[in-house]
């Protein structure tokens, strides 16, 4: 009996073992969004015009911290992970001045709408066209991925606006969603429950939306014990501090989520279930304004702010081309849900997500 016991447990745990190798083959993807964050910002650092303007607060520290000898090398400073490891390994689309153009294809443009766009593949002005909490209609490639025999219950987002339960549709989708000051649920570890007991004692500077860092390692614990195939990721505190006028709080944050998806990639090539086999794909959800005048004002976004459309996608994967800056050439962002969803080997119905996937070489 003993016997038999033994060998039932060790064909279990053989079968397990079979289980989590065959998963480890299969690609994941973690897709990442930084909130309003523009792509004179990506390529080309610090803004001389705003630094020197009223919406900067400390000129000297963001000076020391930000402006380098060149554009080159102040992009770098802003964003070392972007121009140290993806530029180096992977592809960045969406530097105008060099010809590569990444578009939104809704016309709101702003974050609602730019947040469809990108988990649904394709914009939807006619239903979606402010930021309420009203359950999107559309289906997102996360609730594809989560219905599909493949990645079922392995699909996860964590999100710094409290608005993703919308728009991901989390009721309908039953993708779990941790967004706004929720709390982590489940069987919880100790950096868990820490996090939810001090995410509302430090300071709540919006109602709405919570500090990058706790969504950040809220992600992070989840990401360790889970091992979800396919991770969205939102950070949000660089759009609102641009909405303050806060200069300085907008780089000071970009530089951190910055590293918080240098630390994510990190993990990623140190954990045997990822390594190797993990695409990241970053982009944001708008543009913004470039100075102060009231039809481009950096402060703003919408379809009455120039520039809101112009956006920007960084990949960084296996079996990508390391081509870096990409220089000429049209992208547009309701490629993004196909594109996860053609990594992933995902079926979708061409008439949901009609866009091609970017060609991934």
């Amino acid at each position: 009996m003993k016997l038999l016991l033994r060998t039932l447990l060790l064909l279990l745990l053989l079968a397990s073992t079979q289980v989590i190798a065959q998963e480890a083959k299969n690609s994941n993807v973690f897709l990442i969004t930084l909130d309003g964050v523009r792509w004179q910002d990506v390529f080309t650092g610090v803004d001389m015009n705003l630094l020197n303007s009223d919406y900067t607060h400390n000129k000297d520290e963001l000076t020391k911290k930000f402006v380098g000898k060149s554009k080159n090398e102040n992009r770098k400073m802003l964003m070392p992970f972007f121009w140290n490891t993806i530029a180096e390994e992977g592809q960045l689309y969406g530097n105008r001045n060099k010809g590569s153009k990444v578009n939104l294809t809704n016309t709101m443009l702003f974050s609602y709408p730019g947040y469809n766009e990108i988990l649904s593949g394709k914009a939807d002005d006619a239903n979606i066209d402010s930021n309420d909490k009203n359950y999107n209609e559309n289906v997102t490639v996360l609730e594809v991925a989560n219905k599909s025999e493949t990645f079922k219950d392995r699909v996860a987002a964590f999100a710094s606006w409290d608005v993703f339960p919308f728009i991901i549709n989390d009721k309908r989708s039953g993708v779990p969603v941790n967004a706004g000051y929720m709390d982590a649920v489940g069987v919880l570890n100790e950096k868990e429950k820490f996090l939810n007991e001090i995410q509302r004692q430090a300071p709540i500077v919006w109602e709405s939306v919570r500090l990058d860092v706790f969504t950040h390692h809220f992600a992070k614990e989840y990401i360790k014990k889970n091992h979800p195939k396919l991770v969205y990721v939102s950070y949000g505190e660089t759009d609102d501090f641009a909405h303050d006028g806060q200069f300085d709080f907008y780089m000071k944050s970009l530089l951190n989520t910055d590293a918080f998806i240098a630390d994510l990639w990190n993990y990623v090539q140190n954990d045997d279930f990822y390594k190797d086999n993990t695409y990241f794909i970053i982009t944001t959800d708008h543009g913004r304004g470039e100075g102060v005048q009231e039809d481009s004002k950096w402060t703003g976004h919408g379809s009455n702010v120039k520039g809101a459309e112009h956006t920007w996608i960084a990949i960084l994967g296996p079996n990508i081309e390391a081509s870096g800056e990409a220089s000429e050439g049209q992208l547009f962002t309701d490629q993004i849900a196909p594109t996860v969803a053609k990594i992933l080997n995902l079926k979708i119905d061409s008439r949901n997500m009609p866009a091609k996937p970017i060609s991934l070489k």
